[in-house]
Order: structure tokens, then sequence, then C-alpha cells
């Protein structure tokens, strides 16, 4: 089968995450693995025809046969909903990929890398971190995580641990509107100072991904180009509702 063709996948597991995501398991026979980065198209139909489609970042790393989808439910989000309420381990659902090449990054691409993530922009982000991970690769990376709440830190957990790993791999967060006692991050929206901050310097050759919801990919992209990163460097990709 081709990686734009139609296929059956089986979801394993639906574990609710944050008041609003899921993370779902899906086991995709014949699938070979994916680029960190890429994404999935994931279509319904429902009994009188009608279908909906939307695109999901795969947040595993690269792993034949099972991928993992980050899920946020979306105000009157058709897709997000069912995905998140509805869906039970045992139910298939029509994929196709992966797809996208040019928001990908291979430990082969080299770093420091920044990484730049708002709320569920997270997750091919996280393709990336696990992928480093899983290669026992010691390149520099940073991400810059915003989230509105503690309880709204997609893979808060696991991040936490690989950053305490101290094998190069670093997470600073910041929570925008509400935080918890004791709080010892950033406390307000990213910022020319909070990136100028955490960003690697320019002279160092650094590779930059940003994702998440538009106003913050536009604002973030274009500090890290006025602090001197090259705009060839500086990858983004948006996510949020479609309309």
């Amino acid at each position: 089968m081709g990686r734009l063709d139609w296929q059956l996948g089986t979801v394993r597991s639906t574990v609710p995450v944050t008041p609003r995501t899921h993370l779902l398991t899906i086991e995709l026979p014949g699938w070979e693995g994916h680029l960190p980065g890429q994404h999935v198209d994931v279509r319904l139909t429902a009994e009188d025809g009608y279908q909906a489609q939307r695109s999901y970042s795969i947040a595993s790393a690269s792993h034949p046969s099972t991928i993992e989808l980050a899920v946020e439910r979306l105000d009157d989000g058709e897709v997000s909903a069912y995905l998140t309420d509805v869906v039970i381990p045992g139910d298939q659902l029509e994929l196709r990929g992966p797809i996208g090449g040019y928001f990908t990054w291979t430990v082969a691409d080299g770093g420091p890398v920044l990484l730049v993530a708002g709320g569920s922009g997270v997750a091919p982000l996280m393709s990336m971190i696990r992928q480093r991970f899983l290669e026992g690769s010691d390149l520099p990376m940073r991400l810059l995580y915003s989230s509105r709440a503690w309880d709204e830190i997609i893979y808060h957990d696991e991040l936490t641990e690989l950053s305490a790993r101290n094998d190069g791999f670093e997470l600073v967060q910041t929570l925008t509107r509400r935080q918890p006692p004791g709080w010892t991050g950033y406390s307000r929206r990213i910022d020319r100072d909070m990136l100028e901050s955490v960003a690697y310097p320019a002279d160092s050759a650094p590779l930059a991904y940003v994702c998440g919801p538009t106003a913050l990919v536009e604002s973030a992209a274009g500090l890290l180009v006025e602090l001197g990163y090259d705009p060839l460097t500086v990858k983004t990709e948006r996510f949020g509702p479609t309309g």
C-alpha cells in the first residue's frame, strides 16, 4: 500500500491525559515507520455516508506497526470529539500516511535543536524528542513549552524524566493562565525576553521547530528571526481548529 492509500487501523488504547486531551495508540498492519514531525489523516464516515477528515501529527518515535496520536477535543470539533469521547480499544479507524516532509527532523540533521510548542502542538515535537532518546543521541535539544495551566500539560511526567537524564535535552515551561503553588517556571505568554533567554545563540547554527496556535507560531518564529536565526532554519506548523 502507498502512504496516501486509506487503511484501517485498530485502536489499542485511549488514555485521557488532560481534561481535553487523549493519547490514542493505533496499530496499523504494514506500517513501516515515519519521520519525526510527519502526520496522518484520519477519516470518519457516518452511516448516511457523510465524511469528515482531519490531520493529526504523530507523537511517537518511528516504529513499525504502531503510532500514537495526541488528540485535543475542540469545541464543535466533529472528529476530535469522536476520537476523545466515543472511540474505545478495538475500534477501527481509517488513516493514511505518513504525510509531510518539510516539518521533520532526524538525528542526522544535527543540532542544536530548539523546539517551541503551544498546547497540543507539542505532539510532533514529542516525536522528535522520543526519536533522539531512542537513538541514544546527545545532540543539544531544548523544548520551550507553553500551556494554559498545570493540568493541561501534555506529556508532563515523561518530559520531566527525560530532562532529568542530563543528556543534552532540556525542558523549559511557561503557564499562561493558572500556576500551582510553588511554581518556578515562566508565567506569561512566550515573548522576546523569554526566547532570548531560552534560545540557543544564533551563531551556533541552531535548527528551530515551532508548533501550536497560529498566533503563537507567527510571533515566536518572527522573534527568532529578529534574534538572528536564519529564516530557512525556522520551521513552523500550526495546530488548532480548521474552520
